[in-house]
């Protein structure tokens, strides 16, 4: 069953068993408002466990795998996808804390990455040792620990 994220009144609906579950909700607390204020999207997630949503997590560890050899070693909780303008986002988020983003430009040329964010109170996961991570303060979320690298195939 889809959930609407509200950004306004948080909470840990579908993270619950996450260890650091109200970190969790407020980094996608922190996401969803992000999409409403720059793009007016309405931030949904689905378990990870629903056909579409499944399919958005294989297409993640797909990119993950192939382009840099990454099997993440926590479970996948939700998901969700959308495009926004002429980018296609994905998200994942782990019971670890972790999220998982991608920007998907549609256009030839435009701008692909993945992104990792770590909620607050959640150590690097190993898989994830060799990337610098940057801090970000929020308001919902505490802080975000975050870093990404530039997709280069085509997904």
């Amino acid at each position: 069953m889809s959930y609407t994220v509200d950004f306004i009144n948080v909470s840990t609906v579908g993270v619950e068993s996450s260890p650091v579950a109200d970190a969790l909700a407020g980094l996608r607390a922190n996401e969803a408002r992000y999409f409403k204020n720059k793009y007016d999207h309405t931030f949904t997630v689905d378990p990870a466990g629903d056909a579409d949503a499944a399919k958005v997590v294989e297409w993640v560890h797909r990119i993950l795998r192939e382009e840099r050899g990454i099997e993440i070693a926590s479970p996948a909780l939700e998901a969700t996808a959308f495009q926004v303008e002429n980018i296609r986002m994905a998200y994942v988020f782990y019971e670890s804390g972790l999220s998982i983003n991608v920007m998907y430009t549609v256009d030839d040329g435009g701008k692909r990455a993945v992104g990792f964010k770590l909620s607050d109170g959640m150590p690097v996961p190993e898989e994830l040792s060799a990337f610098k991570f940057a801090r970000q303060r929020s308001k919902l979320a505490g802080t975000i620990r975050g870093s990404y690298f530039v997709i280069k195939n085509e997904y």
